[in-house]
């Protein structure tokens, strides 16, 4: 794979610039970049031959509107060849990604998508959701739509087959039943109240479950539940009634579960004006695990089948796909892709356009939910564009604002401290690019909600000044919202003039003298106060904003608080992980006994090394 920037006499632009780099390119397969005169990336685009594909924007006429606009703007390009073609629209996709294009298809919400796991790294396993690399030993089951999908079925899988969620500290530590085996959705491993043989085969039924293998499963139940029945011991014959209704419950909310699709994804596109939506559903061991929509950034004169290709080159850039993807419009490169997914999944990938049948079936109801989830997405973009435009009108902007920033505190008097930051913009709240701060400051007086603003918004700028000093990638606000009064808001405002920022916004939203919501005052530098009307749609989105924010700093602190108490002073011992943090504790019952033990006694737990103990005692006898 060899890269070549390549530099063309200044003068030229557009048709001319590109056809001056036909002299030089050859018929490899490649990626090629279109860049503006300002060297921002227009473009990126993979080709099996790249002179021939860069000799079609050499034309001077015969494109669309959107690739004229595209090639009138181009002063450069650079080319990466590459061996095959498969390789470049693996490097095409992940570019695209990486770079965010102006005239490419982009896929904007790509975000991972949780599991089912029964783990096995414990005797008595344990089912739980997962999300991200699959490193813990186990079998998984997946993916789902959401973390509401997976929640649901977790629920009654739980009734079903009544396995353990706790973790294995909570496991270990028991000494008696907790609520769960009360609710009759654990048996109780822990405290022995069901045998290692009996459990297993619990697991396995669940496991044969998520296999697809559903049917068996509740004619086992039932057959069993006569059993019991016939054995007059009904109370039994109640419980495993009970796990045949969790069953049915799950397979009704999943909806459809097609009987001749095992293992595939659906994925549907519908376009009007110019926008798109593109719904998947997950389907496995022949059941539906929910369905996502996604609204990938096109236009008005791109083909479907160009959408469609971008979408599953970027949607699978991260993903394993599956053994086979439902579409239901072709794409322009079937073959290339189908060779691509099936060198990422290590088998073969199979990509088909149904016409009848039940996939033909099960397309149609994915086209009809992505065309009326892009008229609520459109119906809602109107509402949001209407009420930045009132808040531009109200904060004298001169434009409405593309990106809202929002910042909140949360701390208990001062401890486990946390600054939050939520964006919201035309497209509603940008979850994506929420981030939260850890309040670092040691000087920091505590409560000290002034420090911490300005803690946070210093590593904030400090980083946005680093990073897109020249403010190209869509990342500045074009407003600040402080929860806080004048006082709030003038502190900000030193804070932005010592970065020598004094062109962003920022106003501070403070509650009237009776505290009372819908009474907000609004603070800005150099200006009296002010409020809204008590029922102005724009004071509900403000409201709104500043509520999410609040929730987000809220759930933020709590969960570094909930950390912090499950917190010991093995955590910080090098070479101490979970695994052998848990031996040391039921060893000796407690962190304070660990750092009392002699070297001798540290040696003799279980998975402790002579080298790891003295480790540990050195840790806790610093000198000794």
């Amino acid at each position: 794979m060899t890269e070549s920037p390549q530099v063309s006499p200044d003068s030229l632009i557009g048709h001319a610039r590109i056809q001056d780099y036909l002299k030089t390119l050859d018929g490899s397969p490649g990626v090629y970049r279109m860049l503006d005169a300002q060297a921002r990336v227009l473009y990126v685009g993979k080709a099996r031959n790249l002179r021939a594909r860069v000799s079609n924007y050499a034309r001077p006429s015969g494109h669309t509107g959107r690739i004229a606009r595209m090639i009138s703007e181009t002063a450069s390009m650079m080319f990466l060849t590459t061996k095959t073609e498969t390789e470049a629209l693996l490097l095409e996709q992940n570019l695209i990604k990486q770079l965010k294009p102006k005239y490419n298809v982009l896929l904007r919400d790509d975000k991972s998508f949780p599991n089912i796991l029964v783990s096995k790294a414990h005797e008595f396993p344990r089912l739980q959701k997962h999300r991200g690399a699959k490193k813990e030993k186990g079998a998984y089951y997946g993916p789902f739509a959401s973390a509401g999908a997976v929640n649901r079925t977790l629920n009654q899988l739980q009734k079903a087959f009544m396995l353990r969620d706790c973790s294995d500290a909570s496991f270990e530590t028991r000494t008696r039943p907790c609520l769960q085996y009360q609710i009759k959705r654990c048996t109780a491993p822990c405290v022995g109240k069901i045998s290692a043989e009996d459990y297993a085969a619990s697991v396995a039924d669940a496991e044969r479950y998520l296999s697809g293998r559903s049917t068996d499963i509740q004619e086992k139940l039932a057959s069993e539940m006569q059993a019991a029945s016939a054995e007059m011991n009904f109370e039994r014959a109640a419980v495993l009634r009970d796990r045949i209704r969790a069953l049915t419950q799950v397979q009704s909310a999943q909806g459809i579960n097609p009987r001749g699709v095992a293992e595939a994804d659906v994925i549907a596109l519908y376009m009007e004006n110019g926008q798109a939506c593109v719904q998947v559903f997950f389907i496995r061991a022949n059941q539906n695990w929910g369905n996502r929509d996604f609204y990938p950034r096109a236009g008005a004169d791109i083909a479907p089948s160009e959408v469609l290709q971008a979408f599953v080159g970027q949607f699978y850039d991260t993903k394993e796909p599956p053994r086979q993807l439902i579409l239901s419009h072709g794409i322009e490169d079937t073959d290339l892709m189908v060779q691509a997914l099936s060198e990422k999944a290590g088998r073969k990938v199979e990509i088909v356009v149904p016409q009848r049948g039940e996939k033909a079936e099960l397309i149609a109801g994915a086209t009809r939910n992505a065309r009326e989830s892009l008229g609520r997405k459109m119906s809602e973009s109107a509402t949001q564009a209407k009420l930045l435009a009132g808040v531009a009108e109200a904060f004298d902007l001169d434009a409405p604002p593309e990106r809202i920033e929002v910042y909140d505190n949360s701390h208990i008097q001062g401890t486990n401290a946390v600054g939050a930051m939520i964006v919201a913009g035309p497209d509603g709240f940008a979850k994506n690019s929420y981030r939260k701060f850890n309040i670092k400051g040691e000087s920091l007086t505590p409560g000290d909600d002034f420090g911490m603003m300005k803690e946070v918004l210093t590593r904030r700028f400090k980083r946005l000044l680093k990073e897109d000093p020249d403010r190209e990638n869509g990342q500045w606000p074009d407003l600040l919202l402080i929860d806080g009064g004048a006082g709030q808001v003038s502190a900000v405002a030193e804070i932005m003039r010592e970065f020598g920022v004094e062109d962003v916004p920022m106003v501070g939203v403070a509650k009237g003298v009776d505290r009372d919501q819908g009474k907000e005052e609004f603070h800005r530098v150099g200006s009296r106060p002010f409020a809204l009307r008590r029922n102005d749609p724009v004071l509900y989105f403000i409201q709104r904003m500043r509520d999410e924010a609040h929730r987000f700093a809220i759930g933020t602190h709590r969960a570094k608080r909930a950390k912090s108490v499950g917190a010991t002073p093995l955590d910080d011992v090098p070479g101490v992980g979970a695994t052998r943090k848990r031996a040391l504790l039921a060893h000796f019952g407690s962190a304070k006994a660990v750092s009392r033990a002699n070297l001798a006694d540290l040696k003799a737990v279980d998975g402790v090394s002579d080298a790891l103990a003295e480790t540990i005692y050195g840790f806790f006898h610093e000198g000794g």
